[in-house]
């Protein structure tokens, strides 16, 4: 248990310092989070509706993984790409809480997006849980008519629901390549972590990294459905990065 939480506390101080650069670094020097890579023998195997959980013992100790659902099987060896760690990660499935597990990919599995980064479908946000703490510091708000905030656009929904809208904010989180786009989740100190109104996703052929000051043009949708249990409130479809 100890090398398992040095393993994944080692992976987490990675991924969340990327996502909670110091205010006073300049927002282009903020580091993007690190696509992560393990390896090891499977120890143990839990199925459920969607994902595959694994402990795997690694050179570096064991750790839990959870991928895509895939036939795994125990005592073979294998390696778990792109991951991300979330701490104190409840499955209501297993009714267990895992002090740090790591979400990923298989590898040599077909579950691929269509671009080939490599991420599975099941994969564009983690499940269950907001993102890390992170600190929001104020960003302007765009310029121009359809110009809205990130709180303006989360609590206002309703009333802009298939409307043209930009917004000026900072990408706290990147994933690429996933389903054929990139999945952006932008901040500018609007809203409430409590409510998540503080917190808004993104889908676009746009590059970007975590820590970039960027201003989106595009589509607010409401109620969508990408299947395997990911649904969303509210998002900025197709947003184009100016």
């Amino acid at each position: 248990m100890k090398a398992l939480l040095a393993i994944c506390m080692i992976f987490s101080s990675t991924f969340v310092w990327a996502a909670e650069a110091p205010a006073a670094m300049p927002p282009a020097a903020a580091p993007a989070a690190p696509a992560m890579s393990v390896t090891g023998k499977v120890l143990e195997v839990k199925n459920v509706e969607s994902y595959t959980y694994v402990r795997l013992g690694t050179k570096g100790g064991e750790l839990w993984a959870a991928v895509m659902k895939a036939p795994i099987k125990k005592g073979s060896t294998a390696t778990v790409e792109n991951g991300v760690v979330m701490n104190n990660f409840e499955s209501k499935s297993l009714k267990k809480t895992f002090p740090a597990i790591l979400f990923g990919t298989l590898a040599g599995t077909s579950a691929v997006a269509p671009s080939g980064h490599g991420m599975g479908m099941a994969y564009p946000l983690l499940p269950g849980k907001k993102l890390e703490s992170i600190n929001d510091t104020p960003v302007a708000k765009a310029g121009g008519a359809d110009a809205r905030t990130v709180a303006e656009i989360t609590t206002g929904s309703a009333e802009l629901k298939d409307k043209t809208v930009v917004v000026h904010a900072k990408v706290v989180k990147f994933n690429g390549g996933i389903m054929g786009k990139n999945w952006i989740h932008l901040r500018d100190g609007s809203g409430s972590a409590a409510d998540g109104t503080n917190d808004l996703l993104v889908t676009s052929l746009s590059e970007t990294k975590v820590g970039d000051i960027v201003t989106v043009k595009g589509t607010v949708r409401t109620d969508k459905d990408f299947g395997s249990g990911y649904a969303y409130k509210v998002l900025i479809e197709d947003g184009k990065l100016q």
